[in-house]
């Protein structure tokens, strides 16, 4: 009997994964299910490139259709699942339908946090997660408009950017003290917040959105400091959840997303996670860690496949990740948090080019490289050896890079 494997997302992991099950050897059938209508795509793009319009919908495609059918992958797009038999190991659609499995994998990713405010469902106010939101915030894109991003993370900043470069009057509203808080050093967050200022976009700190309202065509943000901003279109940016409740409803080990091994099974060993859902051991850095990193869904697809087609390798990988704003480029290697010392290389206050290398004692955690890809390489190369940096050879800007290697 032909073996049966279903995977619950039609996201980054799961394109990956369907094309490494095939490359790895499983001649059995796989189905994607997916809630939206579209191939898988690229999400970051969505605030960028797709938002701007330099690229389209068949530009950020993941894979055309053919490469699914020259492979026999069966996708089921537009279809969402409700419930997971794990004793008759089979998945329920809102249709239905029932997809028996031999193995199974969540690749559900997260979805976007609500704003708990008064008006945040009203029209003309977005969340940008997908591309039906894209499409309708871009019918609504026009110069001198004006827009006011309530969230001033990666992605309000990515979207104001790209407002910004399209004419429009944008206004950005971070409740806490500083925008990139929750990801990055004071340092990184005064040098966006500096270059935004630079480029035309108003940034606003310590302010608190509490309310959305509408007269006559025209929205206004309230906030818990009584300032309102008049808008032509509101946009919500604070976050994501991990889509999680098929695993708790079905009774799988959950903490911050779905749980898994290092071989990103679940507490069901025949059933497998891989992407943003996943709370997973990371070895590097010696604890569990969720990641909204698009290099990480692809590589703990890769270790699904592996493990599935009888040929398992641990999941061993530093977390990167990249960020496009304006003429930036910021590259992360490894993750900041924990940092006591932190060593800037370049003219972070007055250039658009440096380095900030993360440290804890003598140990390198992180690199946050903007506009250096050599930098980021270094960084990135050091972190996944185990390696350090020397940080007077870090600091010494006319020494080598070479030099600092430990």
């Amino acid at each position: 009997m032909t073996e049966k494997c279903i995977i619950i997302g039609a996201s980054h992991a799961a394109a990956q994964l369907c094309v490494s099950l095939r490359q790895g050897g499983w001649d059995g059938s796989i189905t994607v299910i997916g809630d939206e209508d579209d191939l898988p795509y690229h999400r970051p793009p969505l605030s960028k490139a797709f938002l701007s319009g330099d690229k389209t919908m068949s530009d950020i495609l993941i894979r055309p259709a053919e490469i699914y059918e020259e492979a026999n992958i069966d996708l089921k797009l537009g279809v969402r699942v409700g419930a997971i038999d794990r004793e008759k190991k089979s998945v329920l659609t809102d249709d239905g339908d029932i997809y028996p499995y031999d193995k199974l994998v969540l690749a559900t990713g997260a979805r976007v946090r609500n704003l708990p405010v008064p008006g945040e469902d009203i029209k003309g106010v977005y969340y940008l997660r997908d591309t039906k939101d894209v499409l309708a915030i871009k019918s609504q894109v026009a110069p001198g408009r004006r827009a006011v991003i309530i969230g001033g993370g990666y992605i309000g900043l990515e979207t104001g950017a790209s407002l910004k470069k399209q004419g429009m009057e944008v206004t950005i509203l971070e409740a806490m003290p500083r925008i990139l808080q929750r990801v990055t050093a004071p340092e990184l967050s005064r040098f966006y917040k500096r270059v935004h200022q630079e480029e035309g976009v108003n940034i606003l700190e310590g302010v608190v959105a509490s309310a959305i309202s509408k007269s006559n065509g025209r929205l206004n943000v309230s906030t818990s400091c009584q300032q309102n901003f008049d808008a032509d279109m509101v946009i919500i940016g604070i976050g994501v959840i991990p889509n999680m409740e098929l695993a708790e409803m079905s009774g799988l080990t959950v903490g911050n997303g779905v749980e898994v091994n290092a071989f990103c099974q679940t507490s069901d060993l025949d059933i497998y996670a891989a992407g943003d859902v996943t709370w997973h051991f990371n070895p590097i850095y010696e604890r569990h860690v969720r990641l909204e990193s698009v290099p990480n869904a692809t590589e703990q697809a890769k270790i699904v496949a592996a493990h599935i087609n009888g040929q398992p390798k641990p999941y061993n990988s530093l977390p990167w990740f990249w960020s496009d704003q304006f003429d930036l480029k910021l590259q992360i290697a490894g993750l900041s948090d924990g940092y006591d010392d932190l060593i800037i290389r370049g003219d972070i206050k007055n250039s658009r080019e440096f380095a900030a290398f993360y440290f804890n004692g003598a140990k390198l955690l992180a690199v946050d490289a903007v506009n250096s890809p050599r930098e980021f390489m270094l960084g990135r190369m050091i972190l996944g050896k185990g390696k350090t940096l020397d940080k007077k050879a870090i600091a010494d800007e006319s020494a080598d890079l070479k030099t600092a290697v430990i």
